[in-house]
């Protein structure tokens, strides 16, 4: 278990950073007792980190949808606080980094089903428009339609990180 661990540490963390917006040594750890414990279903035809990485998104996810996660993140000072950036003229001054990935991470989760599990799987857990149809059971076409139209969806919800980024 020492040698997944050291083999896959940087992977993982990476998709927590890029899930939560932060490094989470507890959701670190549930990859690990995930991974112990369901080291018997792996099937060795697939790359073992993509297999860890699914598992990883998928216990990012259910923090993501947890209670706790929601009690601490969606007050009514998210609210207040994209507010206020969306008003403020000096943006850059004021978004943090995970303050902006909070506002990305809102936004991915409000597309529609479709939209969000194709761009999670392609964006967050590098699978290619092959794997994904084959994964979804759709066309690439469809893959590639549905990534392109939640670009697009969160491009305009978003436009006003782009504009920060541009000054």
């Amino acid at each position: 278990m020492k040698e997944i661990i050291n083999k896959n540490r940087q992977k993982i963390r990476q998709i927590i950073k890029k899930f939560t917006g932060y490094q989470n040594e507890d959701l670190e750890q549930e990859v690990y007792i995930k991974t112990f414990l369901h080291l018997n279903k792996y099937i060795e035809k697939n790359k073992f980190s993509q297999w860890i990485g699914t598992i990883t998104a998928n216990i990012c996810r259910d923090y993501l949808k947890s209670s706790y996660f929601k009690n601490q993140n969606n007050s009514t000072n998210d609210e207040y606080t994209l507010d206020s950036i969306k008003s403020n003229q000096n943006p850059e001054k004021e978004l943090t980094s995970k303050e902006r990935q909070k506002i990305i991470l809102k936004e991915i989760n409000a597309l529609p089903k479709k939209m969000k599990e194709v761009i999670i799987l392609y964006e967050f857990e590098d699978y290619s428009y092959e794997k994904i149809s084959e994964k979804l059971k759709i066309p690439q076409g469809t893959v590639k339609s549905r990534i392109n139209n939640a670009r697009k969806i969160l491009k305009e919800k978003l436009s006003f990180l782009l504009t920060e980024d541009e000054d």
